[in-house]
């Protein structure tokens, strides 16, 4: 083992160093990151002075150096990475993050590893998913696309922990759903998780006002100030004296996305939110959805139908009889 130099480049510590959080947990295992070998035990990030663990506290005063092997070493068995984060794939992972600034790496907002799900029907298992795997970092965006039946509404129906998986695992925020009972659940999805569906789902004898507010009261989380600026945002101040049947259907698809928002959700899940609007009215509230997340941490998981929608995201996946097929970054 030897040390190598990084005065300015921050590699992923851990989730107590307050920088990112790299989906390694604490495993001592080394993981091979592009051309850098990034050893868990160490605990500290390269050019910080925290630490993620009182283990690295000997490594106090080499707070710029991390240990790592020769460049011309080989990588680990692929066992030992085997829940790498995003940026752990391939010898791109570094190729993002520049050797003369300081850039921090996003925590992982959720992560789905090998979901299966199965349905018994009158002609036997009908298996939906099959070994799953998916990962959305945090204030990332992701088209979900695929045929009809290809279950794409069904996990997101997993991740929003309306439904159960029968294999594999899904974490959000840190939280694994498979280890929460209903009323953890259900108190876990009126704080974390924000849905928008196709049909707006307002709430016809409040106004515009109430059913913006709704989402955020329920969780005990509603803050004036930020539905304020959500107000301002979707462009809604002239309806909150409004009902919804007094509105068209873009309008009321902006209140159904302010309502989701207003409780700053870990995760924001939309299954076809522009499917009923003409293709202007989906372009505009597309773009207004766009614009307030880039004003929270919020990650975004997009069901669509719609190449043209989906290119809009950072990111977009394609499931195929069960399996994920990874499209393309934007």
């Amino acid at each position: 083992m030897t040390f190598v130099d990084y005065p300015r480049l921050i590699l992923p510590a851990g989730r107590r160093s307050g920088l990112v959080h790299d989906g390694l947990r604490s495993r001592p295992e080394t993981c091979y990151l592009g051309r850098v070998w990034y050893t868990k035990a160490a605990g500290f990030t390269a050019g910080s002075r925290q630490f993620a663990d009182k283990s690295a506290l000997k490594y106090r005063g080499q707070a710029k150096r991390r240990p790592v092997r020769p460049y011309d070493s080989a990588p680990p068995a692929p066992a030992l990475c085997e829940e790498r984060s995003s940026f752990a794939n391939d010898a791109d992972a570094l190729r993002r993050y520049s050797f003369n600034s300081v850039r921090t790496i996003e925590p992982l907002m959720l992560q789905v590893r090998n979901v299966f799900k199965r349905y018994t029907t009158a002609q036997g298992p009908l298996n939906v998913l099959r070994g799953v795997d998916l990962h959305l970092t945090q204030g990332e965006s992701l088209a979900l696309m695929g045929e009809s039946g290809s279950g794409k509404s069904t996990l997101l129906h997993l991740v929003a922990g309306l439904d159960q998986v029968d294999d594999g695992s899904i974490e959000i925020a840190g939280q694994r759903l498979d280890l929460m009972n209903e009323s953890q659940l259900a108190n876990w999805r009126r704080t974390e998780i924000g849905l928008v569906f196709q049909q707006f789902n307002l709430i016809g004898s409040l106004k515009i006002a109430d059913n913006l507010a709704f989402q955020a009261r329920l969780a005990g989380r509603f803050d004036a100030l930020w539905q304020t600026h959500l107000i301002e945002r979707l462009g809604l101040g002239t309806l909150l004296d409004r009902y919804p049947e007094q509105l068209s259907g873009g309008q009321q698809q902006r209140v159904a996305i302010g309502r989701a928002l207003a409780s700053r959700p870990s995760l924001l899940l939309a299954d076809e939110p522009t499917g009923n609007l003409d293709e202007t009215t989906s372009d505009e509230v597309l773009q207004l959805l766009l614009d307030v997340l880039a004003d929270s941490p919020t990650s975004l998981l997009m069901v669509t139908h719609s190449p043209r929608v989906a290119d809009r995201l950072a990111r977009k996946v394609v499931l195929h009889l069960g399996r994920l097929a990874v499209e393309g970054e934007r």
